[in-house]
């Protein structure tokens, strides 16, 4: 299931909308690769966002403090702050 049209905020880029599990495409394969980067997914990369994607995200949350984004959720806390760590596909 693609993320709906609505998940960013009018006027933002496609690239900041929200994923969560059962999501996929290519905003997929970015995060996975971003969350695999800091060592935190060592799943396939195959652009589906499963639980183990969702749990590297939840992960990630946590260690970083990150408030804002429901747990497990990419969304723009949580896309800013990896984002800024890491450099992408």
């Amino acid at each position: 299931m693609a993320p709906s049209p609505t998940a960013a905020a009018p006027g933002a880029p496609a690239s900041a909308a929200v994923l969560e599990r059962g999501d996929s495409g290519p905003q997929v394969v970015e995060l996975e690769y971003r969350l695999w980067e800091v060592n935190l997914y060592e799943g396939e990369v195959d652009g589906v966002y499963t639980r183990p994607v969702e749990n590297a995200v939840s992960t990630y949350q946590l260690a970083r403090g990150i408030q804002g984004d429901p747990l497990g959720v990419y969304g723009p806390q949580t896309r800013a702050s990896l984002e800024s760590e890491t450099s992408g596909p």
